[in-house]
């Protein structure tokens, strides 16, 4: 699998899937899941409507619409409390669920925010890790069934959080 981080918009990726940084309730909010749901038009709420609500760790899959990505990837992380509830458990499998609903679906592309990093509070580096270390170990036990993944970082902070952690490119 090849990984890559950079600076992007992620609605605007030419890839197979987004991952929205998504609520339990998969209504349209603020920060990257309110990007994501206005560039793909009001389809995509009624979609996330229509799925009713995720619990945190998991991930629904909904179309892409207006979006260039044909699908839509809604993954709902953990609300930082300290740490210790969980947290980094719940973050590394919304990883592994989106990953698994790309490969059911055929995305060989995926682009991901970093999850939980915004209004949840998650701290930014901790959460570049578990990210990174979450998507090699399912690549390690799915080899070859994603091809690539993007993490799609909104300011030099989080590309830097996630050359430290080890993706280059």
């Amino acid at each position: 699998m090849q990984l890559e981080a950079r600076l992007a918009d992620i609605t605007t990726l030419d890839v197979d899937a987004i991952v929205n940084a998504a609520n339990a309730s998969l209504a349209p909010g603020g920060g990257v899941c309110g990007a994501i749901h206005r560039a793909a038009g009001r389809e995509l709420e009624r979609a996330c409507a229509a799925i009713g609500r995720c619990p945190t760790g998991e991930a629904r899959l909904t179309p892409g619409f207006a979006l260039p990505a044909r699908h839509v990837i809604h993954a709902v992380g953990p609300v930082w409390h300290g740490g210790g509830s969980g947290e980094p458990e719940l973050l590394a499998a919304c990883y592994r669920s989106a990953l698994d609903l790309a490969r059911e679906h055929g995305d060989r592309s995926v682009a991901f925010p970093a999850i939980s990093t915004g209004i949840y509070g998650y701290p930014l580096r901790p959460a570049a890790g578990i990210a990174v270390a979450a998507v090699r170990a399912w690549d390690a036990a799915h080899p070859g069934e994603v091809e690539r993944v993007v993490f799609a970082c909104f300011g030099d902070d989080v590309l830097a959080a996630y050359r430290d952690a080890g993706v280059t490119g």
